[in-house]
């Protein structure tokens, strides 16, 4: 068998695999793009707007409301799961039998997003658990409806998922740890370095490459969040705790102006893609050290 047959076949074998990709993946991608161009209501024959749905976006004020919280979820919901599962890592290590305890918070991760957000929708409701806790202990003027005042329901639904992500985070830490060198962590233990000096001078230091890593995975996941803030406001009251994604949800399949929800998938896949290149390249690079 000659070389250009054996090239005829492995293009043939590929070739299935190609045209799958092509169809799953590909096209979906430049169909959304090219929609985010188009007034497409999913009924009517669409036509060219050019960039009318992106302007609308920006400075349609009924919309800065969705940005401005997709901003502070992307930075409260990274900076909040990543401190806590860095200080719980490194405080698996002085703890006995710390095994039961890395487990009892890695739990929370293994529950689905929507089911987290229903757990805490009860526990946030007006009559819920946490009102109720604030009222034992003579705090009832801070009781209130958590989920339908803003900006309360916004940070509360970020408390919801940090109680989820606190944990993969954790693991991620976890393993950095148990690959720092000792000596020095001795070095500095013995030229006097404790507690929060050791912690800030020596650790965060060595350990930071995974802390880029939790953190640039932390903002993929916060920027495109959707199913807690749909289970638990559906971005109310009116907008008022709506995100990016809700927003994408809400003009595409609840509205059915889909060209403008073409737009905002686009904005969203876009940050997400520069996001995703520096985790992989983080992840990458570490490989390369190690």
């Amino acid at each position: 068998m000659s070389l250009n047959q054996d090239k005829t076949q492995a293009y043939l074998y590929v070739a299935p695999a190609v045209i799958l990709v092509g169809i799953i993946c590909i096209y979906p991608i430049f169909r959304t793009l090219i929609m985010s161009f188009t007034d497409n209501d999913g009924l009517n024959p669409e036509n060219f707007i050019g960039t009318k749905n992106y302007v609308r976006l920006f400075l349609d004020p009924n919309y800065i409301t969705p940005i401005k919280n997709t901003i502070i979820w992307t930075i409260f919901a990274t900076i909040f799961p990543v401190t806590i599962g860095f200080l719980f890592a490194y405080s698996m290590q002085f703890l006995p039998r710390s095994n039961y305890f890395q487990i009892l918070v890695y739990i929370p991760a293994t529950v689905s997003a929507a089911a987290a957000g229903v757990l805490f929708g009860f526990i946030l409701d007006k009559s819920g658990l946490f009102n109720q806790i604030l009222s034992l202990f003579g705090f009832e003027h801070l009781t209130r409806d958590w989920l339908f005042r803003a900006p309360e329901n916004t940070y509360s639904m970020i408390g919801a998922y940090t109680w989820q992500a606190t944990g993969i985070n954790m693991m991620i830490f976890i393993v950095g740890l148990q690959g720092l060198p000792k000596e020095p962590m001795e070095a500095a233990k013995i030229d006097g370095a404790k507690g929060l000096t050791l912690i800030f001078k020596v650790v965060v230091p060595m350990i930071m490459p995974y802390f880029v890593i939790a953190s640039l995975l932390a903002l993929i996941n916060s920027f495109r969040v959707f199913d807690q803030v749909w289970v638990m406001t559906m971005g109310g009251p009116g907008r008022y705790s709506e995100t990016l994604a809700v927003t994408m949800y809400r003009e595409g399949f609840v509205i059915f102006d889909l060209g403008y929800a073409a737009a905002v998938a686009v904005l969203i896949s876009s940050v997400g893609l520069i996001f995703s290149y520096f985790y992989l390249k983080s992840v990458l690079s570490k490989e390369d050290v190690s």
